[in-house]
């Protein structure tokens, strides 16, 4: 497949970013789409925001340091403490984060799916994605996702207040995330519609099941383990991404569109990814199969 151009594009389609960048509206494309999209996401220009936050890189360093020193002081100032009584809060909070979660998904995996049928697998992970899915519709909630791992910092809180244990798992997903994903957006990583995409559809499920389990309404039939399959799967994938991402930013010889990657920020996406994995396998072996083995040690004796 060739380049991406803006060639055969319905004119009405194109639209320009705050950058002067021009590139196709996916919803203008699809008209049985373009219905359920409202004005203000066809024609978004990420740019203002995103200058922003480029010019504002302690922001994210910042929200994390003040996470890992209110972990701290709140656990301490819970130990003699009882937990608070908050279900319906955190009922609340979880079925907020499942249903944006859903929309986001149904926003940007129509684009990704679009975008693998329509260009190469190196122009997938290769080209600006200012052009390709960064603005418009799906760059509206590609950023709204960046901004989201600010929130979802809260879900500690109520670890916290309800006196569960905190695992490292837990918080060190929550910081890294959150660093990678804004480091990733300023730099404008030509994959990140892949990790949107999986986050956002991992999430839709996830928080869903912790609604359902605060609301004491988890189908008896559902099994938990279906979950972490799911945030394994995702990991495995991320790990492809990028190695498929190296291939191409080592191997390239497009002097026309060159690979638009930054290697530090591939580099620190394998390095994620890869140390999830770990961390997510080792989990699911520790939860969902040392207890059986237990049991059955339990029964012989």
């Amino acid at each position: 497949m060739a380049t991406p151009t803006l060639d055969g594009i319905p004119k009405e389609c194109i639209a320009t970013t705050g950058n002067g960048i021009k590139y196709a509206e996916f919803s203008c494309l699809y008209s049985e789409l373009e219905p359920f999209y409202m004005d203000f996401e066809k024609r978004y220009d990420p740019i203002p925001v995103l200058t922003w936050m480029q010019e504002h890189p302690i922001v994210p360093i910042a929200a994390c340091t003040l996470y890992a020193i209110l972990i701290v002081v709140g656990r301490a100032l819970m130990k003699d403490a009882d937990a608070w009584k908050w279900r319906k809060v955190l009922a609340f909070w979880n079925l907020g984060l499942s249903v944006f979660s859903w929309i986001g998904m149904f926003r940007t995996l129509p684009h990704l799916i679009h975008n693998l049928t329509n260009m190469s697998l190196r122009d997938n992970l290769c080209s600006d994605p200012e052009k390709t899915y960064g603005s418009g519709s799906s760059g509206l909630w590609v950023q709204l996702f960046i901004l989201s791992k600010f929130p979802e910092l809260l879900d500690t809180f109520f670890i916290v207040i309800n006196k569960k244990p905190l695992i490292f798992l837990h918080w060190y997903h929550h910081i890294t995330v959150l660093l990678y994903c804004w480091h990733s957006y300023v730099k404008t990583s030509p994959s990140g519609l892949f990790f949107v995409v999986m986050n956002y559809s991992v999430h839709a499920s996830m928080y869903g099941y912790y609604f359902l389990m605060a609301i004491r309404m988890r189908p008896k039939w559902f099994n938990p383990m279906i979950l972490t399959g799911f945030q394994i799967s995702q990991m495995i994938v991320g790990v492809i991404v990028t190695l498929g991402t190296f291939y191409y930013y080592e191997n390239d010889d497009n002097t026309e569109n060159p690979c638009k990657v930054e290697k530090e920020n591939n580099v620190a996406a394998f390095l994620m990814y890869g140390s999830y994995l770990f961390l997510f396998m080792q989990f699911f072996i520790g939860r969902y199969f040392s207890v059986k083995v237990k049991k059955t040690n339990t029964k012989k004796d």
